[in-house]
């Protein structure tokens, strides 16, 4: 079943591999994790995963406001969630300016010839730093659900 925000498969395989892999890599010290929000399968996985490990960790979503038009994601209505999200999944959800997307996410093409990932999905890049200046000594792990070859045509990537 291709269907990713009605396909179980989609969360479940983020909470049998990213899940484990991050509390290894931090070595069970993780304080928050904050993911964009598409299709919703990494952040209810990880999410899933991490509160069995310890509850107190605080899973931050994050989403375009109401209004941006970024490609390849949207502000879900309520009709419109994905089937596999869980919102008592998610501690708090933080919302994102188009503006904010497109002028802290656009990559610098001259790192390199890199495609950084256009931090959007959420800017959950930004969401993590404001975690972190809220939660001193917190470790924070953001995820980008995305690509970059996806936002050639906006103009992100002009130099």
């Amino acid at each position: 079943m291709l269907d990713q925000f009605a396909n179980p498969d989609n969360p479940a395989a983020h909470y049998e591999t990213t899940g484990p892999e991050l509390w290894r890599d931090t070595q069970g010290a993780l304080t928050h994790f904050v993911s964009s929000m598409g299709t919703t399968g990494t952040i209810m996985g990880v999410s899933r995963y991490l509160k069995e490990k310890n509850p107190r960790i605080q899973i931050v979503g994050a989403q375009p406001s109401e209004g941006s038009q970024i490609p390849g994601i949207r502000k879900w209505s309520d009709e419109y969630l994905p089937k596999i999200y869980e919102p008592s999944r998610v501690d708090r959800i933080e919302y994102v300016t188009q503006v904010d997307a497109e002028k802290h996410g656009a990559p610098d093409g001259r790192r390199g010839g890199h495609l950084r990932r256009y931090l959007i999905r959420g800017r959950a890049g930004d969401r993590a730093a404001r975690e972190r200046r809220r939660n001193e000594g917190a470790v924070i792990v953001f995820v980008v659900c995305d690509r970059g070859d996806r936002y050639l045509s906006t103009g992100v990537f002009s130099s």
